[in-house]
């Protein structure tokens, strides 16, 4: 792997792993709020927004351990081409597991769904959903790529991550910001997700993976790496990429632990 190496975290179980979550968490918060005002944060399905309630609606313990919701900038990392109120929507998924359970004192973060008059044309599902990232990280600029303080993403068995699969063509797409996918191997078929590039600019990317189903694919993705969606992020971001895992999952992993200070 070229340059420095991702960081592996391991915890003994979720409720471990979910107050470290949080610490990194705001940490990138903190960074994105003092670099431009905000923090932009692009998140994907699953059982990360599970994760994310437990890490994010637990009581702080100081003053530096606070969530500035009204201060966020929620997008999706990938999303389905599906009504918001559809089981398969990584949108309702992040608004009843998240969003609806944040305490109004907590103040409430901006976010930013897919245009559902677009799902029967999912190329123009994903160029409207690129609009939505020009406008905010353009800002009338012209810039390559958009630079999110923070995406959280997930770890699929088969080593996928956002909708971008193992093999698939799009894993070359170099221009597009969001793309369009229609022959997804996992259902729903019919899905938009950001790009591989997109990924790799980020500040920091973390990755959140628990439970002994994903033990083989996480050996391959840190033992071979072979061109899986999941090590292709690990190769080009490096350090800036962590990864909180608990140890049924990286049960004979041979790569590097670290401690979380």
């Amino acid at each position: 792997m070229p340059g420095k190496q991702p960081n592996l975290f391991a915890f003994s179980d979720i409720e471990a792993l979910a107050p470290a979550l949080r610490s990194y968490i705001i940490t990138c918060q903190n960074a994105g709020i003092t670099r431009h005002g905000v923090f932009k944060i692009g998140v994907s399905g699953g059982s990360l927004p599970n994760t994310l309630a437990k890490a994010l609606l637990a009581s702080p313990k100081s003053n530096e351990d606070a969530v500035k919701f009204d201060k966020w900038e929620i997008f999706f990392a990938d999303e389905r081409a599906v009504p918001l109120d559809h089981e398969d929507s990584n949108y309702r998924l992040v608004k009843t597991e998240l969003l609806d359970k944040i305490p109004s004192q907590l103040g409430q973060p901006t976010v930013h769904p897919i245009d559902t008059q677009y799902l029967n044309d999912t190329q123009e599902l994903a160029d409207q959903y690129e609009k939505v990232l020009v406008n905010s990280f353009a800002k009338g600029d012209s810039v390559k790529l958009p630079i999110f303080d923070l995406l959280l993403l997930g770890c699929g068995p088969d080593g996928h991550t956002c909708s971008l699969f193992p093999g698939h063509p799009l894993l070359r797409e170099t221009d597009a910001w969001v793309a369009p996918i229609e022959d997804s191997p996992k259902p729903p078929p019919r899905r938009i997700t950001l790009t591989l590039p997109v990924i790799t600019h980020a500040v920091k990317v973390a990755f959140v993976a628990t439970g002994a189903g994903k033990r083989e694919i996480m050996k391959e993705i840190f033992e071979q790496g072979n061109g899986l969606p999941c090590a292709l992020v690990n190769e080009a971001t490096g350090e800036r990429c962590s990864w909180f895992t608990d140890n049924a999952a990286v049960e004979g992993v041979t790569f590097p632990r670290r401690g979380f200070l």
